[in-house]
């Protein structure tokens, strides 16, 4: 199996994820990020994992002036989309690998990552370098998604594609973004990264929102590196495909003002 480009948000990409797959999914979990920012006391907050910026903007509405907020991504490309659209306050975008974060020790008060978790190659690696950035009492807080049954919008792209490809089925969706939804493994991995205590998971449920079956497919299947599974496969091509994905959305959610369930977990851990 070739994982590679899995964190291959790139090319056209950014600009789809930022349209159509960050209100969809993105933007309920980043207004409840925020809303738990107001009991942490931070004078500099470092992002990882920052995507096309959705939890930066919304850190930034919420934080007071004074904090310093460094959003940061492994891809140049979608920082660049984040930066385009901005924030309400001044904000630092710098490129930079969870793995080996470019930071001194304790020099932040905050670290957040939405989404992001389940892209790590080596996820306790990548907790021990932002236990090592946060100052003493810091607070870690981020969320991953729980499994794909519980996401039904994404469990219907990826039914319909594994009946367009029955032999060979694009597996991004469940490999990585619900690949990671075992809260007992979670905590394991912080646990082995240096966060042994003061840690609370929390389930949280949402709605996600489209304006039709076809924005929502091309979301997913244009809008993410799925996108290199499907043009890498023989039989359906990629506008093929999203049209497939479409009607099977259309068919469970209906065509118009689509609305589906989410869930994931939000962890809180205390350096």
């Amino acid at each position: 199996m070739n994982t590679s480009n899995d964190t291959g948000f790139t090319g056209s990409i950014p600009e789809i994820y930022e349209r159509y797959l960050v209100p969809m999914l993105f933007e309920p979990y980043a207004r409840d990020l925020g809303s738990r920012l107001g009991s942490i006391r931070a004078t500099r907050v470092l992002e990882i994992a920052a995507g096309t910026g959705v939890v930066t903007r919304a850190m930034a509405d919420v934080l007071p002036p004074h904090v310093e907020i460094v959003a940061t991504d492994l891809n140049q490309a979608m920082l660049d989309r984040a930066a385009q659209s901005g924030a309400s306050r001044r904000v630092t975008w710098q490129q930079a690998d969870a793995m080996q974060l470019p930071f001194d020790e304790g020099s932040f008060d905050l670290v957040v990552c939405q989404f992001g978790a389940m892209f790590f190659p080596d996820r306790p690696h990548a907790y021990s370098e932002m236990r090592r950035v946060l100052r003493s009492g810091g607070v870690l807080l981020f969320n991953v998604w729980d499994r794909i049954e519980e996401n039904t919008v994404t469990e219907t792209v990826s039914a319909a594609l594994d009946t367009l490809y029955p032999t060979d089925p694009p597996r991004f969706m469940q490999r990585v973004p619900h690949g990671y939804s075992d809260t007992r493994v979670v905590a394991r991995d912080l646990a082995n990264g240096g966060f042994r205590d003061q840690l609370d998971i929390e389930t949280v449920a949402k709605r996600g929102h489209a304006e039709s079956a076809d924005l929502a497919a091309m979301a997913f299947c244009q809008g993410t590196p799925l996108r290199g599974e499907i043009e890498a496969r023989q039989g359906a091509t990629l506008d093929e495909a999203t049209s497939v994905c479409a009607a099977a959305i259309r068919a469970r959610f209906g065509d118009s003002a689509i609305d589906g369930k989410l869930q994931a977990h939000v962890v809180t851990a205390q350096r």
